[in-house]
Order: structure tokens, then C-alpha cells, then sequence
């Protein structure tokens, strides 16, 4: 076999389908390889001295030689008719890896490359790591979820959205979520979401505007975003996520957590500023057009969790639930966690708004939680429960509510479990006080909610 650097090879090891590779083929990716430099000068003579100068490949071999990506044998010859091993294409590859005035065209090739000899690469010391990452440029990842959530009132329950009072609601949905993730270069990508989703007892779409069930249950694009990451600065340009800060430390945020479109910079590792402007569209905050947003966050993450957070938003609908009419609602957010050891951690939210105003409902919003463990979607058998305390109040303008729901108080415990690897079960279940039925001038105000879900991870 040809000497590649200064290794000699003898190993018989196979691709993937058990078919040894011809250095006949290898001439042919090897003069893919160096098409840009070979195509531009042959100026380098040829060291063996069975190539000779009509053959298809000479300039490609010469070439090859000349930048140092192939030594042949100690005899003179190249010997291109014999197999070539999965290591000795590996240092071929790291040869050429090295190469830097190559064509995006070969640098492509050299990627997949790398990929596909990543063990051989990594057996012999080189570095794959960001070549892996380029290889496959567009990456899927999603969930396939079924959720049955069950909220029961002693009186009633405003429903913001339909404008209706109810005792009792259920919902039985799917949720399908595409993920794609594109790599542009070294620092840049771009990301979305897509997700469609449907009543499954109506089996329609639901129009939370009309309370009734819509035919428009397409997909949706519900985020896309270019994210650059840079050492110590993160910036996304977009329609992103929007998680306050207290959603660093689980289990859930009281703020929001949900979309919105514009931009984001953070800055710093351990200690991270982030500042945060755009447009965000809610039925809550405004039907027909886009509050103006902007948001600062500085948070702490490590063994101990804290941060602040301050968020401001502008709209015309938020006058009936301000004071003095204003159409500014300022929100301010503090959350501290500790983490114990692996399985064990304690944390707690605290949020506020001066400006809210809505009847007799509270401005704050909070919570504390301690949580055990967690289910890994990998790890088959894996488990997690917490227990919390929360009010999600007059702060809390799109919060996570997988148990606890709006305009309410209470206590909330919640489990999961990864049934199979990727497959896991949640369950939650919330009892305390609807905080909407002060509003309505009722003292039955006992509310608990039933949450289940399986989630189908790929």
C-alpha cells in the first residue's frame, strides 16, 4: 500500500457496505480535492514512476505530491491500481484538511470527508468537530405531541379569549413541531419552527378569536431567526423565542414564554446582558396590531442561578387593564435558584408591575418550586417530579401554564417519565384559588386542572 506522510498502511479494515476502496477511485476524489490549485498550474513534476505523463490523472498525482497530501511507496511508485484502506483515506483527508487556499466546491468535498472518516480522523489525532458540523448543513429535530388538559371551576372562569364564563374546560390536542437548523459558516445559522396543530375532539383547528373550530389547521411558521455566535457575544435577528429570566432557573416562566419579532444581543458566559426590541402579537395584548417591545435581562448561571429582568410594552389594547388609561405596561422580574447536587434544586420567581391595574386582581405574580431529578428523552427509565406554589397574575402576560392557570393561586405537583428512548409521559395537577372569580364578585374560588401529555421526540 502507498505511504501516506510517514505512515505505512496495512489495514484491512472496509467501508460502510464492505467494499474496499480502489485507488483508482481515490485518484479521481484526489484530483476533486486539488481541482482548484491543479487547474490553475502543473508546474510540479511527477516523483513516480508508474504514472506516467499521459495518464488521466498525472497532473492531478503530481500535483497531490507536490502540496505534501500523498508520499507513495519508498520505491518511486504510486501504485493506483491497488486498495486503499479506510485510514489511509483518513490521512489523505487530513492532508487536504490542511490545505487553505482551496474553492467553497473543494472545501465542501473535504467536509463530507471528514465526516465520513470521522473515527479514523479522531483515532489519528485531527480534529473533526466543526467539519462534522458543516457536513450535514441542514439539520431536522421535532415532537409529536398529545396533551388532554381538564380545568374545573367552583363558580366560574372568565375565558379572555371567547368572552365566556364555564365551570368546567377541557381540551384534547395535537401538536406537531418541525425544528430545521441551517449552518451558514463558522459563527452564523439559522433556525425555525413550524408547527401545526388540532383539537383532536373536534378534529379541526381551534379559532381562539370565534371559540369555535376553523378549518385553518395548516402549518405555521411559528419562529425563524439568524443567530451569530461569536466568544463571549450572541446576537438573533428575527421572529425568536421570548423566555424571561426567570425561566433559566425551572420550572417554568411567570412572565413570558412565548415569540417575538425583531433582535437580540447578549453579552458574557457566566454573567450575561442581554438586551432585547421588536414587535410581539398576542390575542391578550393587542388583536388587530403589534405591541412595541423592548426587554434587558442580566442573568447569573452556575451552581446558583440569579437574575433580574425588565420588560416594557406599548399598545393600545393595554389601556382597560392599566392605570390612568396608560398604554405603557412596565414589568419588573427577579428569580434566584441553588442546585444542590445533581438531582435536587430549589428555585423561586418573583415578578411585578406598577402600572397593572383590573379590578381586584394582583399585580405580582411568583413562584417557588423544588424539583427532583428530570426525565432525559434518551435515557430510557429516566424520571423527574417537582412541587410548586404559584400566582399567575397581573405580571404575567403570557407565562408558561402547563398546570397552573392564569388569574390563579395555588399548588401545583407535576412527574415525568421516559417510557421508551425519546417517548416521555408528564402528568401535572394544580389546586388553589381562581383569582378571576374576586373579579366577578364571588367568594367560590376554589380551580384545579388535570395535565397530561406524551411527547413523541425525532
Amino acid at each position: 500500500m502507498p505511504r501516506i506522510g510517514n505512515i505505512g498502511m496495512s489495514s484491512s479494515r472496509r467501508f460502510k457496505g464492505g467494499i474496499l476502496m480502489k485507488k483508482t477511485l481515490v485518484s479521481a476524489l484526489s484530483a476533486a480535492l486539488v481541482i482548484g490549485a491543479a487547474s490553475t498550474t502543473f508546474a510540479a513534476a511527477n516523483p513516480f514512476s508508474d504514472v506516467p505523463r499521459d495518464h488521466w490523472a498525472y497532473d492531478a498525482v503530481s500535483q497531490l505530491a507536490a502540496d505534501g497530501v500523498v508520499e507513495g511507496y519508498g520505491d518511486g511508485t504510486y501504485r493506483g491500481d491497488r486498495n486503499i484502506t479506510r485510514y489511509e483515506m483518513a490521512q489523505m483527508t487530513a492532508k487536504a484538511m490542511a490545505k487553505g487556499d482551496m474553492s467553497a466546491s473543494d472545501r465542501a468535498l473535504v467536509d463530507r470527508l471528514a465526516a465520513e472518516f470521522a473515527d479514523e480522523l479522531n483515532n489519528l489525532g485531527v480534529r473533526v468537530s466543526n467539519l462534522e458540523k458543516h457536513a450535514d448543513m441542514v439539520k431536522w429535530e421535532g415532537v409529536l405531541e398529545y396533551t388532554y388538559t381538564s380545568s374545573r371551576f367552583e363558580n366560574s372562569a372568565r375565558d379572555m379569549k371567547s368572552g365566556k364564563n364555564r365551570k368546567k374546560v377541557n381540551s384534547d390536542n395535537l401538536l406537531f413541531r418541525l425544528e430545521p437548523t441551517a449552518e451558514v459558516n463558522d459563527h452564523w445559522s439559522v433556525h425555525a419552527r413550524l408547527e401545526a396543530e388540532t383539537k383532536m375532539n373536534k378534529d379541526a383547528a381551534w379559532d381562539v378569536t370565534e371559540d369555535k373550530a376553523s378549518s385553518d389547521d395548516r402549518v405555521s411558521l411559528k419562529r425563524a431567526w439568524a443567530e451569530g455566535d461569536y466568544t463571549n457575544f450572541n446576537v438573533k435577528l428575527g421572529k425568536m423565542e421570548m423566555l424571561s429570566a426567570e425561566a433559566y432557573a425551572k420550572p417554568g416562566a411567570i412572565i413570558f414564554d412565548r415569540e417575538f419579532s425583531g433582535a437580540e444581543v447578549t453579552f458574557g458566559k457566566d454573567v450575561q446582558f442581554k438586551l432585547q426590541a421588536g414587535r410581539m402579537s398576542s390575542d391578550e395584548i393587542q388583536r388587530d396590531k403589534a405591541a412595541n417591545y423592548q426587554g434587558a435581562e442580566l442573568q447569573y448561571n452556575g451552581r446558583l442561578t440569579a437574575g433580574l429582568g425588565y420588560y416594557r410594552l406599548n399598545a393600545e389594547d393595554l389601556q382597560g387593564m392599566l392605570k390612568n388609561n396608560k398604554k405603557t405596561m412596565q414589568i419588573f422580574g427577579v428569580n434566584l435558584a441553588y442546585r444542590f447536587d445533581k438531582y435536587n434544586f430549589l428555585s423561586g420567581a418573583y415578578a411585578y408591575s406598577k402600572d397593572f391595574q383590573w379590578g381586584n386582581m394582583p399585580d405580582k405574580s411568583y413562584q417557588i418550586a423544588y424539583e427532583y431529578r428530570g426525565a432525559e428523552p434518551e435515557d430510557r427509565g429516566s424520571w423527574g417530579a417537582y412541587v410548586a406554589y404559584r400566582q399567575i397574575a397581573g405580571a404575567s402576560v403570557a407565562p408558561t401554564t402547563d398546570g397552573a392557570m392564569e388569574g390563579a393561586r395555588g399548588v401545583e405537583i407535576g412527574a415525568d417519565y421516559t417510557l421508551l428512548p425519546n417517548v416521555v409521559l408528564s402528568a401535572k395537577y394544580f389546586r388553589g384559588k381562581d383569582l378571576y372569580a374576586r373579579y366577578l364578585g364571588s367568594d367560590k374560588d376554589r380551580a384545579s386542572k388535570i395535565f397530561g401529555r406524551v411527547e413523541f421526540f425525532f
